[in-house]
């Protein structure tokens, strides 16, 4: 495997890559961060082979409130022009989707905990997940949804929201949902998002997230697959 620079965009302290960390330090790749909640400096396409987004509380179209959304957009656009693998994970599959012209609004229902995803018959041709279950349980936290951008394939659904995932140009992967969290991430997520745990039919108490963490190990794995799967393009 190639050494690659990857560069990460954070929206919120308490959203890190989690076990991408782990899968980086394990193949000696450089991590560079853009934390848009410290500092917004952007490095120029050519600094970088792969960009990774991450999650956060705020909303694509909340450009008012968080500026730098504007130029985080453009540099997502940027790097898909330039062919960079370009993986974005919540809020940052929410940015790709906006980038390459598909809508970004509210989904009917918030969905917040651990919930099965379906893979679409696209999804299950995918190498990273020939060898997995068709239906499994992931970690969700979401209130808004991505329409399909155009040219980009439907891998996965879950019966709160249609599009959970989706692969264009074969290099730019969004997923809704949280392969990457680790026990810790889910704990972080939790302390900062308590306001959000409330009675809704795609809400899970508290004490009912934290006492169902069987699956993030599988997860992980899955996170592991996809990452080597990119890193063989």
């Amino acid at each position: 495997m190639k050494h690659l620079k990857i560069l990460c965009f954070q929206h919120v302290p308490f959203e890190g890559l989690d076990s991408i960390a782990n899968w980086c330090d394990l193949h000696g790749h450089e991590v560079t961060y853009t934390r848009f909640f410290v500092q917004e400096t952007i490095p120029p396409v050519t600094d970088f082979d792969w960009l990774i987004i991450m999650g956060g509380p705020m909303g694509v179209y909340d450009e008012s409130e968080f500026p730098w959304l504007a130029r985080e957009k453009a540099a997502i656009q940027t790097a898909i022009a330039h062919n960079k693998t370009v993986l974005g994970i919540c809020l940052g599959a929410q940015l790709i989707a906006d980038v390459l012209g598909a809508k970004v609004s509210r989904n009917p229902e918030k969905e917040i905990g651990w919930f099965n995803i379906s893979l679409t018959e696209a999804g299950k041709q995918l190498p990273f997940f020939k060898d997995t279950s068709p239906v499994f349980e992931v970690f969700h936290w979401h209130g808004d949804t991505f329409e399909l951008p155009t040219g980009a394939q439907h891998l996965a659904f879950s019966e709160a929201c249609t599009n959970q995932a989706f692969l264009y140009q074969d290099r730019v992967l969004g997923l809704q949902f949280h392969f990457e969290v680790t026990d810790k991430g889910v704990r972080s997520m939790l302390e900062h998002g308590q306001e959000e745990l409330i009675s809704a039919p795609y809400i899970q108490e508290e004490n009912d997230i934290l006492s169902n963490t069987s699956s993030i190990p599988g997860n992980n794995q899955r996170m592991f697959r996809i990452l080597d799967h990119l890193a063989t393009l």
